[in-house]
């Protein structure tokens, strides 16, 4: 499968089900959680910031996040109402220039790229020195990736294009294209079939963690 038919693939059931998915948020523990993650990172994210695969805007919004991009049409009208400026893109070509963002972020999107690699060296192009990448990860080895793999399987919707990684494997990845990680937190340590509380994340990778925040910096 070529990689433009894959990320169309990909994106055609956001496109088609954009309100489905942004009414999910609504009262959800597992975004309350995830977001709390995000927000207890100790590294300053300046901006401006970039959102890759923004869908809605649900966590640009909360994270201060300027500027969004997509390759499904239809989420980004739910973003734009939340005051994120939006424009729909690949994060293998993105729509901007060179050193121009502070921060870029990846969350929930690496598990559906068929190539990391092009849209990490895209991340590295448009951020200045001393910028950030912030990726959010659902640890393959994990109940939580367990589970999202057997649905993947089932031919899910949502998941039926995805691959779930270890957040080592991805810091070979950012290694390789100029990066390296400054910062982790996990989070989602409660099972799925045993969701019921919010947490707070925890400071390095913490075995069994469902959800894994990797910050980088870029090399000089």
């Amino acid at each position: 499968m070529g990689k433009e038919t894959f990320w169309r693939q990909a994106a055609r059931v956001f496109d088609e089900r954009a309100a489905e998915y942004d009414a999910w948020f609504e009262d959800s523990l597992l975004f309350a959680i995830e977001r709390e993650a995000l927000q207890e990172l100790t590294t300053p994210l300046s901006g401006p910031k970039l959102e890759i695969g923004v869908g809605p805007g649900r966590f640009a919004e909360a994270l201060g996040v300027e500027f969004g991009v997509d390759p499904a049409l239809a989420p980004l009208a739910f973003a734009k109402k939340r005051g994120v400026r939006v424009c729909q893109a690949v994060g293998e070509a993105l729509p901007c220039g060179g050193q121009s963002m502070r921060t870029v972020l990846l969350l929930f999107t690496f598990c559906f790229l068929v190539d990391p690699l092009p849209v990490l060296r895209e991340c590295r192009r448009v951020l200045r020195p001393g910028g950030h990448l912030v990726l959010g990860l659902i640890v393959a080895d994990s109940p939580w990736g367990r589970m999202l793999q057997q649905k993947k399987e089932a031919d899910h919707p949502f998941y039926r294009q995805a691959r779930f990684y270890a957040p080592g494997e991805v810091e070979q990845y950012l290694g390789g294209c100029g990066f390296v990680v400054e910062e982790i937190r996990s989070s989602l340590i409660q099972p799925p079939e045993a969701l019921r509380e919010m947490e707070h994340s925890r400071g390095g990778l913490v075995s069994q963690a469902g959800f894994a925040v990797l910050v980088a910096g870029v090399v000089p």
